[in-house]
């Protein structure tokens, strides 16, 4: 249960308040009218006007006392419910026995939806079946009318509290959801600016370094370790984001680096895949990899890029080899090796995507683009 304690909760019982001050000077006026009006009923009017007095001289400090959250404490409530019972009560002393309408009239709404705002479902029934039984109890003759009142009492009682606590509950629930969403924008667009500014200059650091050798190396190797380490930070931070039925893509792939001499380079932010397309992308992917340490050597360096569109999802895995022969892929399907024909092009056909191979003396590349639902497709391979 939401406490109005919570500034969301808080707020909607504040205009509840208000709406029932406003009420309260509605039922105040129509009952110091009706009373004048049936003055002459009155066995003791004297007693009469006092009683009206105090319900006027009550609301004015109700209206006042319920303004603000820290004065709406349990004994103001209790005192409201109290004044409300014992005029309802004083009916038959000062009207006499035979009487139709209590002294106050519907002036009590105004504790009952005190009670209502205030405690929520079970302050509004109690409240509510309090006044009823009150109004019951100093009456000679019960009839269908009277029971009505009553039944309405504690129907209207414990309706307003539950509706109460519902517009608490959705205001608190709004409030956690808009922070949220602003906590997430706010990740993401880290994200994005450490992506375009901190890990592509230490991915240059690496390349550079690796090229120039000798200490710019080893300190290419160092920002390299580091670019790895902010990547997986972005991942932690932007798991948040991610629904409960999807993957992220990017998440998923970076483990990969911890294949020696593989390195993978993400956007800042998740890519939300079905858990069976993601699945299937990094097994492609790995299978890749597989090919590369197999072809070109245990330890030969790796690339995977990955960038992600609104309707696709392109991978890139690259890699600095001789190249793959002509035929060769030919040859190894002749003979009955699948690698390449079904744990690459087939699963990505599978997904609907196309597979693409970039091969020569400067090494190989694939680049697969997959759909973002991973809804099959008519669509096959390319080749270059």
């Amino acid at each position: 249960m939401i406490t109005p304690s919570r500034p969301a909760a808080t707020a909607v019982e504040d205009r509840l308040f208000n709406a029932i001050a406003v009420l309260r000077i509605v039922v105040l006026v129509n009952a110091v009218g009706l009373n004048i009006y049936r003055r002459g009923t009155f066995e003791h009017p004297r007693a009469a006007a006092v009683c009206v007095g105090v319900m006027v001289v009550w609301t004015a400090f109700a209206l006042w006392a319920y303004r603000r959250p820290e004065r709406r404490t349990a004994a103001l409530l209790v005192v409201d419910l109290v004044l409300a019972v014992a005029l309802v009560l004083v009916t038959p002393l000062v009207k006499g026995g035979d009487f139709s309408s209590t002294l106050p009239g519907s002036w009590i709404i105004g504790a009952l939806l005190a009670w209502s705002a205030r405690f929520r479902l079970w302050g509004g029934f109690g409240a509510g079946l309090v006044l009823a039984v009150a109004d019951v109890a100093q009456r000679q003759d019960l009839g269908a009318s009277d029971y009505g009142n009553a039944f309405l009492l504690i129907l209207s009682g414990t309706i307003v509290g539950y509706l109460c606590g519902s517009l608490q509950q959705m205001a608190a629930e709004r409030d956690a959801a808009e922070r949220a969403t602003a906590a997430a924008a706010e990740r993401a667009r880290l994200a994005r600016a450490v992506h375009d500014g901190v890990l592509q200059v230490l991915a240059l650091m690496q390349r550079s370094g690796r090229e120039l050798g000798g200490e710019a190396e080893r300190l290419g190797e160092l920002a390299g370790e580091q670019e790895r380490v902010l990547r997986r930070l972005i991942r932690m931070q932007s798991s948040s984001m991610i629904a409960s039925d999807a993957v992220d893509l990017s998440s998923a792939l970076t483990q990969l680096e911890s294949i020696p001499a593989v390195t993978v380079s993400t956007p800042g932010t998740p890519i939300e895949l079905s858990p069976h397309t993601a699945d299937e992308v990094v097994a492609v992917v790995r299978a890749c990899l597989d090919n590369v340490k197999v072809h070109v050597g245990e330890r030969a360096p790796a690339w995977v890029l990955v960038q992600a569109g609104s309707e696709h999802v392109e991978v890139s895995v690259r890699d600095e080899g001789p190249g793959i022969a002509p035929g060769r892929i030919e040859a190894a399907f002749a003979q009955g090796r699948l690698g390449i024909a079904e744990s690459i092009r087939g699963r990505v056909a599978a997904l609907g995507g196309t597979t693409e191979l970039v091969t020569g003396t400067s090494g190989t590349e694939w680049e697969i683009v997959i759909p973002r639902d991973g809804s099959p497709s008519v669509s096959g391979s390319r080749r270059a």
